[in-house]
């Protein structure tokens, strides 16, 4: 059993996987992202999930690379940095790719690769203590592997100065950046999370996920015909399947949908 990780599944089908590596401030190494990647793999397969929260024990949500981890990369060769770097960015991108929403907790600091997770998940609560940096430049190094997922959440233009400054950068920026979307009192952020979490589960699961990547495939391309006839077709083929069919017929029965657990 692995002390990195707990995962709870609560009855409702909201299941919160957290991070305990509090007394190294849930800093990533090889056997941490390894165990993440499996555990949210696992999860996204659970017949009996629906909601996944992402918290983190202690004071901290993650300060990024263990020091350990990054000595043992220090001697690496180029071609073992990028075996191991490759997966770290596995792991962002199972995080990313989850067909189930995935909510965040973030009590308190995140950093580095921390701020890879946050980037990932589809909704995010944050403590006001929350802090966020991308201090990779001050080790010589970049933001490499996380860069797709923080520069599509905040912007080039965020993300061009916080990449090279390294400074630090509190929850109110982080909302106004769009990186958290509420700042709630420290003690009530896995409350809020799970909470929105147990509210996703009025919507129908299949339909999240198509949302999910709806949203993700239409970002930044251009307004076509192409692109309005994808869009026509994705709420056509969800207008005609089961889940499509039992939402509406629900609606106009006044009913709830039998996705929802009475």
């Amino acid at each position: 059993m692995s002390t990195n990780l707990t995962i709870d599944i609560a009855a409702n089908g909201v299941a919160t996987l957290t991070m305990n590596r509090a007394e190294r401030h849930n800093a990533f190494d090889d056997h941490l992202i390894e165990e993440m990647t499996e555990a949210l793999l696992t999860l996204d397969k659970h017949a009996d999930v629906r909601v996944v929260v992402l918290a983190a024990a202690g004071k901290s949500f993650s300060a990024g690379a263990d020091l350990g981890w990054m000595k043992r990369m220090a001697s690496y060769s180029e071609a073992e940095n990028l075996a191991d770097a490759k997966k770290l960015a596995h792991l962002m991108h199972v995080l990313d790719k989850m067909s189930k929403p995935t909510v965040g907790a973030v009590q308190g600091p995140a950093y580095g690769g921390g701020v890879g997770l946050v980037a990932c998940c589809d909704m995010v609560f944050a403590a006001p203590e929350a802090m966020f940096a991308l201090t990779e430049v001050k080790l010589g190094l970049i933001p490499a592997v996380i860069s797709p997922y923080v520069v599509r959440k905040i912007g080039a233009s965020h993300a061009r100065r916080y990449f090279i400054s390294a400074e630090r950068f509190d929850a109110k920026a982080a909302l106004a950046f769009g990186l958290v979307h509420e700042i709630v009192p420290r003690d009530e952020v896995l409350v809020a999370a799970t909470s929105w979490a147990a509210q996703l589960l009025n919507n129908g699961p299949q339909s999240m996920a198509a949302a999910k990547k709806l949203a993700a495939d239409v970002a930044d391309r251009p307004i076509c015909d192409e692109l309005n006839h994808d869009c026509a077709q994705r709420i056509a083929t969800q207008r005609v399947s089961a889940e499509g069919q039992e939402g509406l017929t629900a609606f106009l029965e006044k009913r709830a949908p039998n996705w929802v657990k009475q």
